[in-house]
């Protein structure tokens, strides 16, 4: 059984439905809940027992520094060894956004104003030879929440996916390390609680914050179709990983 390290960043970004999935695809879920608590293995043998990695998002901002948000200082040197281990990693929203930072790449404030509610993602090019991303449609249904934005990509990253509001929405680094701009783990009342909590982000958005819960409600089972698949293949991406020699 693939043994995963969950990193819940923020209590309002739970594993959610993606948990479920990569339980469902056969893995075993460690999840470790900063806003508990809850501690961080710590050290280059940090991993010991650990197959792969989740890093989940919330309402701190990569640009934050120790003092703003200090629990974010574990987290980031997590990626930086997950990175340098090529262990398999799936950093989602916030997530992707430290990876791209500890990873050589850049984020600042979205120039183009938050990103909000129910959305499509393009594929590109490479993604047609990554075994995640290949099978996926053209452009899968994902749902947005982010004021910030990956204005540049680590060092060596394969661009997978974008948006016509940002381009990087979804990139590769190495062969096993991923990061996802967008959000694909969230149940329709977590879109809900945001779209309650974050009145700027709604204030932005085209859409009033009912319209914004409705077209996400409806949203939902597409994210699943296109992406439950996903996780069962990171899963597999895992596994295979973990029967290689060191």
């Amino acid at each position: 059984m693939a043994r995963l390290l969950v990193v819940v960043v923020h209590e309002t970004d739970p594993p959610a439905r993606l948990g479920e999935w990569l339980r469902d695809a056969g893995a075993e879920l460690d999840e470790r809940r900063l806003g508990s608590g809850d501690q961080l293995p710590d050290g280059l043998d940090g991993f010991d027992g650990f197959d792969g990695m989740v890093v989940l998002g919330g309402p701190q901002s990569a640009l934050d520094d120790e003092g703003t948000s200090p629990e974010l200082v574990g987290v980031r040197g997590l990626l930086r060894q997950a990175l340098d281990a090529d262990l398999p990693t799936l950093a989602i929203c916030l997530g992707a956004q430290l990876l791209a930072q500890v990873g050589g790449g850049r984020v600042r404030e979205g120039i183009d104003g938050p990103e909000v509610g129910a959305s499509l993602v393009a594929k590109r090019d490479a993604a047609d030879g990554d075994p995640l991303f290949s099978p996926l449609p053209l452009t899968p249904d994902v749902l947005q929440f982010h004021h910030d934005e990956i204005s540049e990509l680590p060092t060596g990253a394969t661009l997978l996916a974008s948006s016509p509001m940002y381009a990087h929405q979804a990139f590769r680094v190495g062969r096993h390390v991923y990061g996802l701009q967008f959000h694909i783990e969230t149940a329709p009342e977590i879109i809900h609680e945001w779209a309650e909590r974050d009145v700027v982000g709604v204030a932005a958005s085209p859409y009033d914050r009912e319209t914004i819960c409705r077209l996400s409600d409806e949203a939902h089972p597409h994210v699943e179709e296109a992406w439950r698949p996903f996780a069962g293949r990171f899963v597999e991406l895992v596994r295979t990983r973990a029967q290689q020699p060191a």
